[in-house]
C-alpha cells in the first residue's frame, strides 16, 4: 500500500481488485462493525461502482417557519464545491422527495467528481442513466426537494444509520452495499483486504479444480 503515491493510483486499485463485501469484513475484523450504510441505499443500476472521498452534505426539511429562506440552502455552494474524485454524501431530510437528479450529475461530472450517494431518493433516472453516473439512493421518486427540503451545512461530520462519516473519508459501493473507511484505518484495511482476495482466490481454485469440501478449505486458507 505504501507504493501507491496518490490517490487516484489507490481509488484504481479499489476498483480493480476489491470489492464492498471483502473490505467489510477486514473493517468487522479490526472490530469496526458499523461502517455499511443502510443496505436500503441502493445504485441506480447494479453494475454502479463508487470509490472516492466523502463531501459530506447535511440536508433539512423545510419547516413552516423556513419557508422564506433561499431556495434549496446551501445545495448549490455544496455541488460546485465538489473536487475531482469525491462523492456527494448527503442525509437528514426526510425520504419525501428527490436529494440528486441529472442536472446535479451533469455538474459533479464537469467538476470530476466519482459519485453521488444520498440517504434519500433520487430522481431523472433516465438522464442519470445516460450519462452513467454513479448514483445511489433509497429509491427514485421525482418529488422536487425545492419546497421541502435544502442543504443546511456540508464538509461536515455526518451520521447515516449507525455510520459516522468524516469529510475525506473513502467511500466504497457496489451492487452489494455502499461503505465508509475512516481515513485512520484504510491503509491497513486494505491492505488485508487485498491478501484476503487472495486467499479467497487459492479457495475457489481449490474447490473448483481439487474438489475440496468447505470445511477443509476455511481449515487450511481461514477464509469462506
Amino acid at each position: 500500500m505504501a507504493l501507491l503515491k496518490s490517490d487516484e493510483e489507490l481509488f484504481a486499485m479499489v476498483r480493480g481488485k476489491l470489492f464492498s463485501a471483502v473490505i467489510g469484513d477486514i473493517l468487522d475484523e479490526m472490530h469496526l462493525l458499523h461502517q455499511f450504510l443502510p443496505p436500503e441505499i441502493r445504485p441506480l443500476r447494479d453494475d454502479m461502482v463508487v470509490v472516492g472521498r466523502a463531501m459530506t452534505v447535511m440536508e433539512q426539511d423545510i419547516l413552516e417557519e423556513d419557508k422564506n429562506a433561499p431556495a434549496f440552502g446551501l445545495m448549490f455552494e455544496a455541488l460546485d464545491d465538489l473536487k475531482p474524485s469525491e462523492v456527494y454524501v448527503a442525509s437528514g431530510g426526510s425520504p419525501s422527495y428527490a436529494m440528486w437528479g441529472e442536472l446535479m450529475s451533469t455538474r459533479a461530472m464537469r467538476l470530476g467528481a466519482a459519485g453521488a450517494v444520498v440517504n434519500g431518493q433520487s430522481r431523472d433516472t433516465n438522464g442519470i442513466l445516460h450519462l452513467g453516473f454513479a448514483t445511489f439512493s433509497l429509491g427514485r421518486y421525482a418529488q422536487d426537494q425545492r419546497p421541502r427540503g435544502r442543504v443546511t451545512d456540508f464538509r461536515c461530520p455526518l451520521t447515516i444509520g449507525q455510520v459516522n462519516i468524516q469529510p475525506g473519508d473513502l467511500i466504497m459501493g457496489d451492487v452489494d452495499g455502499v461503505l465508509v473507511i475512516p481515513r485512520a484505518a484504510e491503509e491497513e484495511a486494505l491492505a488485508r483486504a487485498i491478501e484476503k482476495v487472495e486467499k479467497e482466490n487459492l479457495v475457489r481454485i481449490a474447490i473448483e479444480r481439487d474438489g475440496i469440501p468447505s470445511a477443509e478449505a476455511f481449515r487450511r486458507f481461514g477464509v469462506m
